[in-house]
Order: structure tokens, then C-alpha cells, then sequence
């Protein structure tokens, strides 16, 4: 019996981003946010639990790969395809290309695809990871199009920084930038300084910007994996 109840809580991972899409698509912004970030406890509980039952295994691997792409990628990419399909301002030159630019998002899963199958063969990252992680990016998308889906339709800038995001942040998934993990081994500040220092800025956008401060914590992540990868190069 115990050997079910990972990959079930992997199938509530799976349930979860399908309602987040249906709410993507009625505009619900704020039900994408909720469903996505239940999507994400479960994506955690579940190898928890594998891990502590002792039950871990090949299916429980591919089923989480395959929820993850839902909820991660095709999820997060509907949310950002109603943005662009309602809620975006395009100037006049583009009109002609309104009904087209919005299927960009959907590079958002396939590149989510490729990011995850890569992870499941690479084996260098086993403590830390190389390349955006695909829950990290749904949160930034999640928070992104909630936060701006307000204002997108006065301010036209928000067409080129969504389409430079979808770019950007798609090739720095499938990229060899490495990235630090959130993970905890022992609850002490040596050795754990980035992971601590993003936490507190997540708490302080939180804090400040509500739901939106979670993509500038995102944004804090990869800058904080950055600046440490050509920290830890210089010293060296």
C-alpha cells in the first residue's frame, strides 16, 4: 500500500496544474497562482515521501517528470498566453500579429520538456543544478502575469519585456549556468549563505509587493546564483 502514496500525491501534483490551466483560461489569475503553488507542495511532498517510505523508484521519476510539465510548464504557459491573447497593449504595427505573438508562451513547456529530461539523464545534478529549475520559473510566470495583467494593457512596454522573458528564460532552463539548490542539509549559516539570503529577500518582496514579490525573488535567485558562480571563479 505505501509504495502508491508517492506517486498519488505526484497524481495530485498532476490534478493541481490542470486546474490551474482552467483557471488560466477564464482569466483567473489568482486561481493559477493558488493551484500552481499547490502543484509545487505536492512536487515536494512526493519524493519526500518516497524517500522516507523507501519506495522510491523508476515510475515514481518518469510520473513526476510528466506532472511536472503540466504544472510547470503547460500551466504557467496558458497564464501567459491569456496575458498576451487579453490583457497586453500592442501598438499599432503589431495588430497585424496580435493573434500570433501569443503562442510564444507555449515555448515556456516545451523548453520545460527539454529542461526535464535533461535533469532525469544528467547526473551532475544530484546537489545542485545546472540551468534554471522548472518549478522556479512557473513561480516567476505565475507571479509575473498576476502582477502585471493589471496594468499591461496601458503600458506597451510589457509586450517586449514578456516576449524577452519568454526568451530569456526559456534558453537559461536548458542552459549550463549552474544554480544553486534550495535544500537545507544542517540549519547554519557556513554553507548555506545563498540559501539563506534568498529566503530573506523572498520574505521582504513578499512582504512589500505581495504575490508579485515572488518573481523579483525568482529574478534574486538567479542573480544570486550568478554572482556566487563568478565569485567562487575569481577566488579560484
Amino acid at each position: 500500500m505505501k509504495k502508491h502514496i508517492p506517486n498519488t500525491i505526484t497524481m495530485m501534483n498532476l490534478f493541481s496544474g490542470c486546474i490551474a490551466i482552467v483557471m488560466a483560461f477564464h482569466g483567473n489569475f489568482f486561481g493559477v497562482v493558488f493551484w500552481v503553488l499547490m502543484a509545487a507542495v505536492f512536487d515536494f511532498f512526493d519524493g519526500l515521501a518516497a524517500r522516507l517510505l523507501g519506495v522510491s523508484s523508476k515510475m515514481g521519476v518518469e510520473l513526476d517528470s510528466l506532472a511536472d510539465v503540466v504544472s510547470f510548464g503547460v500551466a504557467p504557459a496558458t497564464a501567459v498566453f491569456m496575458f498576451l491573447f487579453q490583457f497586453t497593449y500592442y501598438p499599432a504595427f503589431l495588430l497585424p500579429l496580435k493573434p500570433y505573438i501569443p503562442y510564444l508562451a507555449f515555448l515556456i513547456p516545451v523548453f520545460s520538456a527539454l529542461r526535464l529530461a535533461k535533469f532525469n539523464i544528467d547526473e551532475r545534478q544530484t546537489s545542485s543544478f545546472l540551468g534554471l529549475p522548472t518549478p522556479a520559473n512557473a513561480l516567476f510566470w505565475i507571479s509575473y502575469v498576476y502582477g502585471a495583467h493589471i496594468v499591461a494593457g496601458v503600458n506597451g512596454y510589457y509586450l517586449y519585456l514578456t516576449i524577452a522573458f519568454i526568451v530569456g528564460l526559456s534558453l537559461l532552463m536548458v542552459s549550463e549556468v549552474p544554480m544553486f539548490s534550495l535544500k537545507f542539509k544542517k540549519l547554519q549559516w557556513r554553507g548555506h549563505e545563498k540559501q539563506i539570503i534568498l529566503v530573506i529577500l523572498m520574505i521582504i518582496f513578499t512582504v512589500v509587493w505581495g504575490i508579485k514579490g515572488i518573481a523579483w525573488g525568482i529574478l534574486a535567485y538567479i542573480v544570486v546564483s550568478v554572482v556566487s558562480n563568478q565569485i567562487r571563479k575569481t577566488v579560484k
